[in-house]
């Protein structure tokens, strides 16, 4: 029998992982913005947009799509891509919940004066 120093990990957790990793890139952050500002946007403007060689946009594109943040209707010969609203929601709600606690718990020192 192995022991583990760590307990198994909640389902979730993955999937927060999953999320956090999917955002960890500053393309993949240009695409979300860029979706934002402009619903359903055709692959080869988001190339255009983003200055990154095609395969390369493909790349983080495939990889927002995977853990779900997007989503990419096929239209002829174009794919039209928009992002899933409730995608982040475990994400956001795990990061609200890190908020410093209201209490005296743990002090934080105060900063040192410049000298």
């Amino acid at each position: 029998m192995s022991f583990s120093p760590f307990p198994v990990s909640d389902p979730q957790d993955q999937q927060i992982a999953d999320l956090a990793k999917a955002l960890a890139h500053p393309a993949r952050l240009r695409i979300l913005r860029l979706l934002l500002a402009t619903p359903g946007c055709i692959g080869g403007d988001i190339v255009e947009a983003v200055g990154l060689a095609q395969s390369t946009v493909a790349e983080h594109l495939r990889i927002l799509k995977t853990a779900g943040v997007i989503t990419g209707e096929i239209s002829g010969p174009r794919v039209c891509y928009a992002l899933n609203p409730g995608a982040l929601a475990l994400l956001s709600s795990f990061v609200a919940s890190l908020a410093a606690p209201h209490s005296d718990a743990c002090h934080v020192p105060e900063p040192k004066a410049a000298s």
